[in-house]
């Protein structure tokens, strides 16, 4: 059996992707994978569809990268968003774009995607091993070989790390690379949650506990200074704990401090002026003239917020309508327009989409993902100090630097 040129560790999209374009290139190639099966993690991203990647501009794209943009600049040129919509349909599967330009397979199945990366691979003559990678040897500055926990050890001079961040551990995503990235002398960027569900302080979250807003906005702003951290529009889901979903999980990436407290004002109506809202509400009250309060609201909100906005304004559920006053009804637009509530935490990191913080960039070649402390040692994903919003960002990095690094690593070997 030939002994492995290149060796990469973790079977994710970065490893994959890492692996199946060395393998094209023409490099021998081992991927090493702690789970029965690659693409764990990749399967449930998307909540089970996978969101391949985002179709904006190139300046879109870094607007949507919070942690070290710069550092992607030479990889996104070369496998950009546009070469991952081509890569996955040329492997057959067909892509369609959705609601903020997010990609994902016409299926609907991540299964799909992670099934093209597999095959990609095998295609290209990559040796798939389910093993525990223990170490990764080096010397005289440069990689030797990696040993396993059964007991191999495989002899290669080039090694791609791939093993993901910290964030969901039941798909093997344990921060073994980090380790790796030690040994090695590569600092490590504190990890932490990112994209990660918010803790809120007013209880009256667990009242709309299941309740998913669309088409809201919210706004982000430190509570001592007034500062905004961030600002969108989209959906969002009220947990028992406090705030999930696609807004929610961005804003989480710009609370960079979360000892700091954050004000989070939802605009429940932000297609609506305060004016336009106002009219609207005269015209709900003018159809329900004779009814209490509470039972006035239906058309405007769901149910579920209807008791917590009666707790927050001054108005009794049972008052009739026609009794309520100008200042009231002004008071109720006021609060659809400015629901507030307060940031006191961070979800655990094993509930974040992704892990922000990881391997050093400043110790890392953007160009090629190799170490600049090791010769043959490469980094791709998750594992990097690297991160962005949702809609598809974190898969694209994921790709690019997996490309960049399997790229490089051929080229080391003189595969062109």
């Amino acid at each position: 059996m030939m002994k492995p040129e290149v060796v990469v560790i973790g079977g994710g999209p970065a490893g994959m992707m890492a692996a199946g374009t060395a393998a094209q290139r023409g490099a021998c190639v081992v991927l090493i994978e702690k789970n029965p099966r690659s693409g764990k993690k990749l399967l449930i991203t998307g909540k089970g569809r996978c969101n391949v990647t985002n179709d904006c501009s190139r300046e879109e794209f870094f607007d949507n990268i919070s942690v070290n943009p710069k550092f992607l600049f030479s990889a996104f040129s070369q496998f950009s968003n546009r070469d991952v919509v081509d890569f996955f349909e040329h492997c057959g599967v067909k892509l369609k774009v959705e609601r903020g330009n997010r990609v994902f397979p016409v299926s609907d199945k991540a299964s799909d995607i992670n099934d093209a990366l597999i095959d990609y691979c095998r295609k290209n003559g990559v040796r798939i091993v389910h093993d525990t990678v223990t170490a990764i040897n080096y010397d005289e500055g440069h990689v030797t070989s990696v040993d396993t926990k059964s007991g191999s050890s495989f002899e290669c001079g080039n090694c791609i790390v791939a093993t993901g961040g910290l964030s969901y551990p039941l798909t093997g995503s344990t921060g073994d690379g980090y380790k790796f990235a030690r040994a090695a002398g590569h600092d490590i960027i504190n990890p932490k949650p990112s994209l990660v569900p918010l803790v809120i302080q007013e209880s009256d979250c667990k009242d709309a506990q299941g309740l998913s807003l669309k088409n809201i906005a919210i706004t982000v702003r430190e509570s001592k200074s007034g500062k905004v951290v961030y600002k969108d529009f989209g959906e969002m889901l009220f947990t028992h704990f406090g705030m999930s979903g696609p807004v929610i999980l961005s804003a989480s990436s710009h609370i960079r401090n979360p000892k700091e407290t954050h004000i989070i004002s939802i605009d429940l109506k932000p297609a609506l002026s305060l004016e336009q809202l106002d009219a609207r509400i005269q015209r709900d009250f003018s159809a329900n003239i004779n009814k209490d309060f509470g039972n006035s609201l239906s058309k405007l909100l769901p149910q579920k917020i209807i008791s917590v906005i009666i707790k927050r304004v001054d108005i009794p559920y049972n008052t009739k309508v026609n009794s309520i006053r100008r200042e009231q009804r002004l008071a109720l637009a006021a609060l659809l327009k400015n629901l507030e509530y307060t940031v006191v935490g961070f979800r655990p990191i094993e509930e974040a989409i992704i892990t922000s913080g990881g391997v050093s960039v400043k110790q890392v070649n953007p160009r090629t993902m190799e170490s600049k402390l090791m010769q043959g040692l490469y980094f791709a994903g998750e594992v990097l100090d690297v991160d962005a919003h949702t809609g598809g960002f974190n898969l694209q990095i994921a790709f690019s630097t997996g490309r960049c690094a399997g790229i490089a690593a051929a080229e080391r070997l003189g595969y062109y």
